[in-house]
């Protein structure tokens, strides 16, 4: 398959698996497990630097959804492009699921703390640094699971 379906096949499935992810964090809100997402971190940064001047709070929500479904779908063309020879069903979900693991370790531990938007996971004491993990593992699980459904019978 050519490169640019599979970038295009791993962008949908990547707002896919965003959605999956935002269903997850809203559980974990509800449960008082999480009062802040990342997407909601980086617009509050890019406000601090004041880079959103005149933006209105309906105008940074709407950067904080571009920002988590741009990611998603950013993080699934490249999840797609990845993926040369496609798999069964489970072989997709858990190679995405890796991938999701991936992510998190590229964004939350890698750009988010250079960029100022939170320290480091290592450097934090609250257990609950680990949430964004299982995300991002879920995020992987439901791109792998969208990705073979959108292959159907041709992967």
């Amino acid at each position: 398959m050519k490169a640019s379906r599979r970038a295009l096949l791993g962008a949908l499935a990547g707002v896919g698996g965003t959605v999956a992810l935002s269903m997850l964090r809203q559980v974990s809100t509800h449960a008082d497990l999480v009062s802040e997402t990342a997407p909601e971190q980086v617009v509050e940064r890019a406000r601090e630097l004041g880079l959103l001047e005149g933006v209105g709070k309906g105008g940074e929500t709407l950067l904080t959804l571009a920002a988590h479904y741009g990611y998603g779908a950013v993080s699934g063309a490249v999840f797609g492009l990845l993926r040369r020879e496609s798999g069964t069903l489970y072989e997709e979900m858990s190679t995405g699921t890796a991938l999701g693991v991936l992510a998190w370790g590229a964004g939350w531990a890698v750009w988010l703390p250079l960029t100022g938007v939170h320290s480091s996971p290592w450097s934090q004491k609250n257990p609950r640094v680990l949430l964004p993990i299982v995300d991002h593992a879920a995020f992987g699980a439901a791109w792998g699971f969208v990705y073979r459904s959108l292959l159907g019978r041709d992967g």
